[in-house]
């Protein structure tokens, strides 16, 4: 296996999610949520009822996927569907009082291993990942 130094930029950020999607879903495996489920509840609770397109648009994930999602959040009373008053035609979810407690405790283990795994890098390190990160995600 190549040193990562000589690994292509893109090859090399892959491996760095990856580790820290696999990081979070050991930690997350009690609460038995895919990491795409995790971050669907905490878009949710942290947004207060919204239409399945808006969660959809923002997981960037299809329709038909997003409905996947929040069946398997409501099955397990994590969220809730409502009609919604403005638009008969409408559903919006809403996270459960369950599902808050869910979120919190995948929020502070996400954040907690963001933490550990960013920690090793210098506060002047962290900076200048964020301020490049930022740059490349500004269109």
């Amino acid at each position: 296996m190549p040193h990562p130094a000589d690994e292509p930029l893109d090859v090399l950020l892959g491996r760095v999610l990856r580790t820290l999607r696999h990081r979070w879903s050991q930690e997350l495996a009690a609460h038995d949520l895919a990491p795409h489920q995790g971050r669907a509840l905490r878009i949710v609770a942290e947004t207060g009822p919204l239409r399945l397109s808006a969660l959809a648009e923002r997981l960037r994930i299809t329709p038909r996927s997003v409905t996947e999602v929040a069946d398997a959040l409501e099955q397990r009373d994590l969220i809730a569907r409502s009609p919604d008053p403005g638009d008969r035609r409408a559903t919006l979810l809403a996270v459960t009082d369950t599902g808050r407690e869910v979120a919190t405790a995948y929020e502070r283990v996400r954040r907690a291993q963001s933490e550990a795994f960013f920690g090793r890098l210098s506060v002047g390190d962290r900076h200048a990942l964020t301020r490049i990160l930022t740059d490349l995600l500004d269109d």
